[in-house]
């Protein structure tokens, strides 16, 4: 009588085994793209409340996410978990990726109670590299 799967009473067993596999490489998936975008962005910055921001590309390898962070009357600028208080390293590190890919565009995360000409200076060292698409990341709610 019958074939695979099940009891004898014909009705098919529910395999609960591949579906826990397929769950967990999926996990694993979302996981791994994500987690460099997460590691680039620093939690100790308060994003300023821009009501009419736009909702963010999802190119990442396009881009460099410049964290521009405000602490004790200090600004200080971090670039893949680096820190520069001297600017030229930067612009050297963003010139190459900028001649390697054309379309490469540069994020800065600034601080809401950065003084203006620190974000001056942050576009000023991009701008140094050649990079002219210039975003900024703020909220568009508290």
């Amino acid at each position: 009588m019958g074939g695979g799967g099940g009891g004898g009473d014909g009705e098919p067993e529910f395999q609960i085994a591949p579906m826990i596999d397929v769950l967990l490489v999926l996990l694993i998936f979302f996981m791994s793209i994500t987690s460099a975008q997460v590691l680039s962005i620093d939690k100790e910055i308060q994003l300023p409340v821009a009501k009419d921001a736009k909702k963010k590309e999802k190119d990442v390898q396009n881009e460099a996410n410049i964290n521009v962070r405000w602490t004790n009357g200090k600004a200080t600028i971090l670039f893949e978990n680096s820190s520069y208080d001297v600017v030229e390293p930067l612009v050297e590190k963003l010139r190459a990726r900028h001649d390697a890919n054309a379309k490469y565009r540069a994020v800065i995360r600034g601080d809401k109670r950065l003084p203006a000409i620190e974000i001056q200076r942050v576009m000023s060292v991009i701008a140094q590299a050649g990079i002219d698409d210039i975003s900024f990341s703020a909220l568009n709610k508290e």
